[in-house]
Order: C-alpha cells, then sequence, then structure tokens
C-alpha cells in the first residue's frame, strides 16, 4: 500500500514502532499511583489521600497547522483547537478538565500574536471552567524561522475512580455514536498542505469561504455533548479521533474481543476532506487511517440506549456497532459508502 501521509512526510508507522520503545522502557518500573499504561488517550494517576478520585492528564499539541495559521496571519483559533483537542482527550476517560498550562515556543517574540495565540487558549479554558494556570513562552532565534512557532498544552482532570469508562463491558450488539468532524480539527495538515498549494489558501471554497476557512476551522469540544449522553445512556467506551484516524484511535479504547464496524453512509465528510481525498486519489486505508473523515469522537453505548443518546445530542449519529473480534481480524472495519 501506498503511504500518502509518509510522502507528505509524517511516519504512522515509526510513530507506533516509539510508543511500543516507551511501553517498554517504562516497563520497567511503575508508581503504585498510576492506574493505567502508557498508550491512552490520558494518563491516570490515583488523587493523593482520595483513593475514589484520579487526576487524567494529557499533552498534545496543534501540529502544523500552526503554519496556516503563521501564513494567513490568523492566530486567534490556534490556542482553543489546542485546549479542545486536550479537553476531549481526557473526556475519553470521563474527566472533568481542572487546570491548563501552555507551551509557546518562538523565534522572535511578537506581543500582539503571542497575546492572540494565549488569548485563544484563554477563551477555550473559560468556556470550560478550566484554570488557564499559565505555562512557558519560550524565544529561541536560530531554532525557529521569523514568524515561525510552535505550540503545546498540558490538561489536567479530574474523575471519580468508579466513573471511569468500563471497557471490557463493550460487548457484540453495541451501538458506536459519533459525534460530527466539522474540519481537519487538528491532524493531517502535513498531507494537506502537500495536496493544496499556499496559493490556492485564499481561493474560494464551499459556500462563501476559502481554502484557509475550511482549513482552519477551530476544534471542537465534545465536553457539554457526552455529558448530555451520559445523562440519557451508559457510555462504555470513548475515543476522540484524531491523528491516525478511525483505524488507529477507535482500538485504543476496545477490549482485544472487539470489533468496531461502521457504515459511512451513516454520516457525513467535509467538503475539506472530500477535496483532499480527490487530491490525493487517497486509498481507502489511507483516508481512515490519515483523516478523520467526518468523526470527530465516538462513544460506544447499548444498542437500548442508543436512540436516547441521539435524542440527547442531536447533531449526533448511530454509525455503527460492535462485532466480536476473531484471531487476525482488524478492530475497525469501515464499510464506504460511495466514494469521498
Amino acid at each position: 500500500m501506498s503511504d500518502a501521509y509518509a510522502r507528505a512526510g509524517v511516519d504512522i508507522a515509526a510513530g507506533q514502532a516509539a510508543v511500543a520503545r516507551y511501553k517498554a522502557l517504562l516497563a520497567e518500573w511503575r508508581h503504585s499511583s498510576q492506574l493505567d499504561a502508557i498508550g491512552g488517550f490520558g494518563g491516570l494517576f490515583r488523587l493523593p489521600g482520595d483513593e475514589r478520585r484520579a487526576l487524567v492528564a494529557s499533552t498534545d499539541g496543534v501540529g502544523t497547522k500552526i503554519l496556516i495559521a503563521a501564513a494567513m496571519h490568523r492566530y486567534d483559533g490556534i490556542g482553543a483547537d489546542l485546549v479542545n483537542h486536550c479537553v476531549n482527550d481526557i473526556l475519553v476517560h470521563n474527566a472533568t478538565p481542572l487546570f491548563f498550562l501552555d507551551y509557546l515556543a518562538v523565534g522572535r517574540l511578537d506581543p500582539d500574536i503571542t497575546a492572540a495565540i494565549v488569548g485563544g487558549c484563554a477563551r477555550a479554558c473559560r468556556a470550560h471552567n478550566c484554570a488557564l494556570l499559565g505555562g512557558e513562552t519560550a524565544e529561541m532565534p536560530g531554532l525557529y524561522a521569523p514568524g515561525h512557532f510552535d505550540l503545546a498544552g498540558t490538561i489536567v482532570g479530574i474523575v471519580d475512580v468508579a466513573d471511569l469508562p468500563d471497557i471490557a463491558s463493550v460487548m457484540a450488539g453495541d451501538a458506536i455514536l459519533a459525534f460530527p468532524a466539522i474540519g481537519l480539527h487538528t491532524n493531517g495538515y502535513s498531507l494537506a498542505r502537500s495536496l493544496i498549494p499556499q496559493e490556492d489558501w485564499e481561493k474560494p471554497f464551499g459556500y462563501g469561504g476559502t481554502y484557509s476557512d475550511a482549513l482552519l476551522t477551530e476544534h471542537p469540544s465534545y465536553y457539554e455533548a457526552v455529558r448530555a449522553v451520559r445523562k440519557v445512556a451508559t457510555v462504555k467506551a470513548m475515543a476522540h479521533v484524531t491523528g491516525g484516524g478511525l483505524l488507529e484511535n477507535v482500538p485504543r479504547t476496545l477490549p482485544p474481543n472487539a470489533k468496531a464496524v461502521f457504515e459511512q453512509a451513516r454520516w457525513e465528510i467535509p467538503a475539506i476532506q472530500r477535496d483532499l481525498v480527490r487530491r490525493g486519489n487517497l486509498t481507502h486505508e489511507e483516508r481512515y487511517r490519515t483523516l478523520n473523515m467526518g468523526i470527530g469522537y465516538t462513544a460506544v453505548v447499548p444498542l437500548d440506549d442508543a436512540l436516547k443518546a441521539v435524542a440527547a445530542v442531536p447533531r449526533a449519529a448511530i454509525v455503527g456497532w460492535i462485532e466480536t473480534r476473531q484471531e487476525g481480524e482488524p478492530a475497525v472495519i469501515v464499510h464506504p459508502a460511495r466514494e469521498a
């Protein structure tokens, strides 16, 4: 199989190999309060002095989306992208955000630009009642080209141990609920930049917008949607669909004997992703391993709860189901509709 993402400079297989190395390194010693292994969407640490609760932490970045933001001089959405991404990662563990710290590295400090970036972080933190405790702004001439920067952040949340999703309870017949993606969110941008040249970014695309509008669409938070579903349904497992797409992210929160089956006819694919599929002539596996393909977040619920869950979040959809996974079978299967 050709790998469009590798040709664009991102090697997903190398990333998986690195995580395997990390697991091997950390297997030699484990803190007594650590509740999970490396490789999840967030790390869990039992709250000192309270065995009933756990802290959930995650660190992430915005990726090469920042290159488009810098080229277009549109900085205010990048900080919100980062916070919302991190909120979604710990939400997989049903955690409530507590506080956030940002890391902004620049070649040359421009107070207006940095204020716009951090202002986006502050806006998203406020929307989640999450404290922005501070962070680090590093000026490193020579490491970053003029006008370029990098942005990352760390979030810490809290969850009652009894409220952690029970992944082991996932079983054949359960329904897969999905919350829609509204764009690339924060992954796939190296591929997008390789397929859409910069001179096209201000060309019309979609309904009254441009390619840059579509590429810089904000990464949404699914916090309120998940909370609404949990009021009416049992949520057994969740996944945030980021780098690696459905094929890599959904299996991270399934037991080994479970297989997720998706039917693409049940949801819409954003126009920008259809455009990338066309431009890159992406194979079925390339598109579902690289892009979110219209699904930003998934939740596994009992079939009896599925209709109640959809009613609680009108934009949600039942997009698939769980089957028993046989030895040698893939953990995720996506049945295509018409070619995107």
